[in-house]
């Protein structure tokens, strides 16, 4: 099986899952700064580039929508209506779970299908091998589809609009989240000259666990000794102050101790009973 597809938006993700004798719109066409290289991306990547979106759709069967984070809803609204009935609208962007569903909403109007996929790691270097999430009503026609272009990773995450976002999105507070931590540990090792001392020390005593079981383990001792741990990382904001770092993450970190600290909670066995609990202190607290 063959489709007709159409890329809205050919960055670095177009580019990188480009099917040669796909076509593709992007609206840097429209800039005379950005129209030649764009244009040459095009042609480097096999792809017919419009330069108005109305053509780039008027046969377009699957429609791979990979705009930036901020106009993944605005190009749905104002493209939607010039799909094809039944066309299956991917929208591979990196979103919130209630911008997929706002853009659903429209395509689903305007007689598209609509699809969540969520792109799970860099698209360079796996490109079409990265792996995909795919979630909602048409989940199963989109993987489909998905696998005739080619893509070779991908897994139905539930029928519902916005569940593989939710993964992704909330996945991203511990990578993105250890990303911005490494950075502020590292900049204020290295910026007290202990480095190599630090990082022995963080390999001495990192566990090699699954992260369920660090989540339990963490939870654990946020429970018992947030407020304790609170005031030990506000001396650790001082120590990055005194550096010139600002503590951005530790601040973070301290709110997030103090506040589970100060729940004033038995821990309870295992990491389901740890979060129920919390969810029901907070969701009275915040009633």
């Amino acid at each position: 099986m063959t489709f007709n597809a159409t890329f809205i938006g050919f960055g670095e993700a177009g580019q990188a899952f480009a099917l040669p004798g796909a076509r593709a719109f992007d609206r840097k066409t429209d800039s005379l700064g950005e129209r030649d290289a764009m244009l040459s991306a095009y042609a480097a990547a096999g792809v017919q580039g419009e330069d108005d979106v109305a053509t780039a759709l008027a046969e377009a069967e699957v429609v791979l929508c990979l705009v930036t984070a901020d106009q993944a809803v605005v190009a749905a609204g104002a493209y939607a209506s010039m799909l094809r009935p039944g066309t299956l609208w991917l929208d591979m962007n990196s979103v919130a779970p209630a911008s997929k569903a706002e853009a659903a909403t429209m395509v689903e109007a305007a007689g598209g299908r609509y699809a969540d996929v969520a792109v799970m790691a860099p698209v360079l270097p796996q490109r079409r091998a990265v792996p995909l999430l795919v979630s909602g009503p048409h989940a199963s026609a989109a993987a489909d589809a998905l696998e005739a272009l080619d893509f070779t990773r991908i897994s139905i995450a539930g029928d519902a609009i916005g569940q593989a976002s939710a993964i992704k999105m909330i996945r991203s507070v511990m990578v993105k989240g250890l990303e911005a931590l490494s950075a502020e540990c590292a900049l204020a090792a290295s910026r007290a000259g202990v480095l190599d001392a630090v990082t022995a020390s963080l390999d001495a005593s990192w566990k090699e666990q699954g992260w369920a079981e660090r989540f339990d383990y963490n939870l654990d001792r946020m429970m018992a000794h947030g407020l304790r741990r609170a005031a030990e990382m506000e001396e650790v904001a001082a120590t990055l102050a005194d550096l010139d770092i600002d503590p951005l993450m530790t601040r973070g970190t301290i709110a997030r101790q103090r506040a589970i600290g100060a729940l004033g909670l038995t821990p309870p066995d295992g990491l389901d009973a740890k979060l129920t609990s919390l969810d029901t202190l907070v969701s009275k607290r915040t009633a």
